[in-house]
């Protein structure tokens, strides 16, 4: 049997890998830099900062991209997840280099329990944005899944030297070192 605090670390790393906010910018906007750099400070502002990132990751700038992205977005909601991965077909196929349209594919196949589709696609979102941290918990639960607590860990530690004030992280991480039987 799974504990709470097992049970609301997978919840808050599945709510930082669904979240979507709609805005301007892609994952080569020149904003992130200094936002990155107000993440990894200790400000109580964190989630602001985070919330301005996913909004940058959100829209690609192409507005037919952009309403695929916002009605596949719509569709994870409402749980209509092949609507969901027709529109993330359409954002990939049309424009590869968005790393927003990987990850959001990726999070539908998890959805739909298709682990090794979804951990494809984040390899894809993260060799475009090696800082995204919503694909990197994405991948840390891909690997949890498929009882890989080692790869997991690893890839909250990448998410940690990206967003080491992620909710819970740091306790996962502790986990995770007990489990795979790494030094805390």
């Amino acid at each position: 049997m799974r504990s709470n605090s097992h049970r609301c670390w997978i919840l808050t790393l599945a709510g930082t890998w669904l979240a979507a906010s709609i805005s301007h910018g892609d994952q080569n906007d020149p904003r992130l830099d200094s936002l990155f750099e107000s993440l990894r400070d200790r400000g109580g502002h964190v989630l602001a900062v985070e919330r301005e990132i996913w909004e940058i990751w959100s829209l690609s700038g192409d507005p037919q991209i952009d309403r695929h992205m916002e009605l596949g977005t719509l569709a994870i909601r409402d749980g209509l997840y092949g609507e969901a991965l027709h529109h993330f077909d359409a954002v990939t196929e049309n424009k590869p280099g968005f790393a927003e349209g990987w990850n959001k594919r990726a999070t539908v196949y998890w959805l739909v329990g298709a682990h090794e589709q979804s951990r494809v696609d984040v390899d894809r979102t993260l060799s475009l944005e090696p800082r995204h941290f919503g694909a990197l918990s994405g991948l840390a639960l891909i690997h949890h899944a498929q009882q890989r607590p080692g790869e997991a860990l690893r890839a909250l530690e990448r998410c940690e030297a990206v967003h080491p004030h992620m909710p819970g992280l740091k306790g996962r991480i502790e986990e995770l070192r007990r489990i795979a039987g790494t030094p805390i």
